[in-house]
């Protein structure tokens, strides 16, 4: 990759890796616990560590025609110690930051030698703690930018992609969800509308992208607009299915997603890409 002269044109935005859950994405090597113990990928999440480095090695350059990127991370970086579950590798945060900064530290050192700046946005309490405090820690650690209060993990980013003429990027972690595929876009383009009327009642530019997370499944509900075209989007996790979900309606059927998006603001337009990869269901009994 090169770095480009002037404002950076991509911005590549993942969610929802729950590091340290047995189910959430672990790097290959094996982690020493803070008890002298390690822990060691499981095969499902050596399988989701190749989609994680064919993501990072092979569609990001591709998608960002080998120029700089910002990237985002939009929540639950951290599984946490949640809903009296049982699935954490480790109940020592200390254990899953250390997992989370083996992700993460070479990601951000990429973005940052190429000219980018890394970001983290605060996602689920019941993940990073009360106000985020976990993930504000490990924010702290891998030097995300901090935000004019001087959190490192803050609650929403507006981006701005492109240098000022560029697409205009909100982005924050939760957004509301349904149990039923058929109403799945609903609150996606409820979000969307809520933006530009919240916009137009103060008369601020509304958004061209709506970045939310949180439901580990990627949907985009996108519009014509005066400049082109933009919408809104969720981006899919980098979690396998848990316990919790088998429960819920909608996703005990669904498949689990991994990967991310990019939103580029090009020669011409502004535009977003997305790669998602899902997992073989189970065989079949006879």
């Amino acid at each position: 990759m090169t770095k480009r002269a002037g404002p950076i044109q991509n911005t590549i935005i993942i969610s929802d890796l729950h590091a340290g859950c047995r189910l959430g994405l672990c790097p290959p090597t094996p982690i020493l616990l803070d008890d002298g113990g390690t822990y060691s990928a499981s095969p499902l999440q050596l399988s989701m560590w190749n989609m994680w480095e064919e993501f990072w090695s092979e569609w990001v350059p591709r998608v960002c025609r080998k120029e700089a990127y910002h990237v985002v991370i939009n929540g639950d970086a951290l599984d946490g110690v949640h809903h009296n579950s049982t699935t954490q590798i480790s109940h020592n945060l200390g254990d899953q930051a250390k997992i989370a900064e083996a992700i993460l530290k070479p990601v951000f050192e990429k973005c940052r030698s190429m000219g980018g700046t890394s970001y983290m946005i605060r996602g689920t309490e019941a993940h990073g703690g009360k106000s985020g405090v976990e993930e504000e820690r490990l924010a702290k650690t891998l030097e995300a930018k901090p935000d004019r209060a001087g959190r490192h993990a803050r609650y929403e980013l507006w981006l701005r992609v492109g240098g000022p003429a560029g697409a205009l990027c909100h982005i924050l972690h939760h957004i509301g969800s349904t149990g039923s595929s058929a109403h799945e876009a609903s609150a996606v383009n409820a979000e969307l509308t809520a933006e530009y009327v919240e916009a137009a009642r103060w008369g601020k530019s509304p958004p061209d992208w709506v970045i939310r997370s949180h439901r580990h499944r990627c949907i985009v509900v996108d519009i014509d607009t005066a400049r082109g075209y933009g919408g809104s989007i969720v981006t899919p996790g980098w979690q396998a299915k848990t316990p919790f979900a088998f429960k819920v309606a909608g996703a005990r059927l669904a498949e689990p997603q991994f990967g991310g998006i990019l939103i580029r603001h090009g020669d011409e337009e502004h535009y977003y890409r997305r790669r998602v990869w899902s997992i073989p269901r189970q065989e079949e009994e006879t």
